[in-house]
């Protein structure tokens, strides 16, 4: 998509034409507007992917726990969000980061594998298909719809191989002990890396570009170690201290680590199907 494209978007979808377009990275663009105002516009490929991504929004600010973007607008094609002027993260920030991820976990889902209300079930994380589909339990749930598609995607593309899809298999066959205690759906982010943490100008941190499902808490929290995210460890103690984890979260990380190893291995090649790999290996050991 070229600036012209979002321009008249910003049109179409707001009445005000746009002064300026900026790339912020992916398919999003900082639009200025006439009379001073400033957006977000996102093209997506897929309506459900655009119709998920506003479902999550909407989701998530539903919690009243940490924020995000207000949505603007949507079609078929574009989503508008208002802008977050960013800050400098900091500890109190990443506490407050961490005490509203816990009461947003908290706040709940219909089931594991539920979209938001009126999200589709073909979602996105990324420019990969995910699917939202309702299941009994949450290993169940993981196994089916975020560990055994995009395997089978690197199968196929020989990003890993028989012997390496034995050790998945034996996580996938493992589940239900590996999984710990049963933990009632939470509220997910869904792509909670460190990216999509914006620490705003207001001095909090807020959540950009969701997809968001009904899941297990520890995995949105997995994530965030995955990629890195600046004062983790207050983020994690202040969660603690708000929703005390459950015995062993430590060692299930990597458990939690394999959905986004391995959409990562689908999206961007081989050196993270080997993470994927290691990560299946550590849960087994753990």
């Amino acid at each position: 998509m070229n600036k012209q494209e979002v321009a008249a978007a910003a049109h179409q979808l707001l009445g005000l034409a746009a002064l300026e377009v900026t790339p912020l990275g992916g398919d999003a663009h900082r639009v200025d507007l006439a009379g001073g105002g400033r957006v977000v516009i996102k093209g997506h490929g897929r309506p459900d992917a655009v119709r998920a991504e506003a479902a999550s929004l909407v989701w998530l600010a539903g919690a009243g726990t940490v924020p995000v973007p207000k949505l603007r607008a949507q079609n078929a094609r574009w989503l508008v969000t208002d802008l977050v002027p960013t800050g400098a993260p900091g500890p109190m920030a990443a506490e407050n980061l961490g005490r509203g991820l816990a009461l947003m976990h908290a706040a709940g889902a219909q089931s594991f594998g539920s979209p938001p209300e009126g999200g589709p079930a073909e979602a996105s994380i990324g420019s990969a298909l995910m699917l939202n589909l309702p299941a009994e339990t949450w290993p169940a749930f993981y196994a089916q719809y975020r560990i055994e598609p995009y395997l089978a995607i690197c199968v196929d593309r020989n990003l890993i191989g028989p012997a390496q899809a034995k050790i998945f298999r034996r996580v996938i066959e493992g589940i239900d002990d590996l999984a710990g205690e049963p933990e009632p759906p939470a509220r997910l982010h869904g792509d909670l890396w460190n990216g999509n943490v914006l620490w705003g100008a207001d001095g909090c941190a807020w959540l950009i570009d969701p997809a968001a499902h009904g899941g297990h808490r520890e995995t949105d929290l997995a994530m965030l170690r995955l990629f890195g995210c600046p004062h983790l460890d207050h983020v994690l103690g202040a969660y603690n201290d708000e929703a005390p984890l459950m015995d062993g979260w430590k060692i299930r990380v990597p458990l939690h680590q394999i959905f986004p190893l391995l959409v990562h291995a689908v999206l961007f090649g081989g050196a993270y199907a080997e993470q994927a790999v290691r990560a299946a290996q550590d849960s087994l050991r753990g």
